[in-house]
């Protein structure tokens, strides 16, 4: 299962803000999807609301846990190694299967250039297997690491971590997304959406989490933040 962008033989040009991205991709899910299954996302995102997720994560001025995750290419990617070269942006997304995960890496990869030239690393992190994250790079031919979160546990230190309710591991199931085979795990737990920029000793400097999966950060506020601390 994966979610194919309209332009697959290079890297997204799209340059519109991601709030447009998205809203597009919500009015293809408003028109195409049944009102039910809408209904069941949308009751999921209010029950992590209804337990202010979002509010719970590692916050700013915390230090960043350490870890080391194989990339799409399974080479070992070292926390430590990519602080070295400067302000570190995580992107923790839910896997390759999500439309709004690809608008999301699509849209960070146009802005790459800018976040290198400004001092700045890039990675996404989610838990779908290397294999899975190897696919996605290559599809939507991004330029920077997707590295492999194995049973969320690194995201469980970052306090983004949640079991997908029955109701929606339902409608996952006959959507043919099979996180089990997707993840390499049977625990249905994805972790919400997040942005981190982290300094060099590990020090988060920012934190975007959201419970609702069709909001993110816009690229262009994380550009601007590591420009200001370039």
């Amino acid at each position: 299962m994966k979610w194919r962008s309209l332009e697959e033989s290079g890297p997204s040009s799209d340059v519109r803000p991601l709030r447009e991205i998205f809203a597009e991709r919500k009015e293809l899910i408003a028109k195409y999807v049944p009102a039910e299954t809408q209904g069941i996302h949308a009751q999921t995102v209010a029950e992590l609301k209804a337990r202010r997720f979002a509010a719970k994560i590692l916050p700013v001025g915390a230090k960043a846990p350490d870890f080391e995750l194989q990339d799409h290419n399974a080479i070992c990617v070292n926390s430590s190694a990519l602080r070295a070269k400067g302000l570190t942006v995580l992107c923790f997304i839910r896997g390759r299967w999500c439309p709004f995960c690809v608008g999301q890496v699509e849209s960070m990869n146009v802005i790459l250039p800018q976040i290198e030239q400004a001092g700045a690393t890039l990675v996404a992190i989610s838990p779908q297997t290397v294999k899975q994250s190897f696919f996605m790079h290559d599809q939507h031919k991004l330029r920077f690491p997707l590295l492999s979160d194995a049973g969320n546990k690194l995201a469980r230190q970052f306090g983004l971590t949640y079991r997908v309710p029955p109701a929606q591991e339902a409608v996952y199931r006959r959507a043919f997304v099979n996180l089990p085979f997707t993840n390499g795990d049977d625990s249905w737990e994805l972790p919400i959406p997040a942005t981190y920029i982290l300094d060099a000793d590990a020090t988060i400097l920012y934190a975007s989490a959201n419970e609702d999966y069709t909001e993110r950060p816009e690229p262009e506020a994380i550009l601007d933040f590591v420009k200001s601390r370039a």
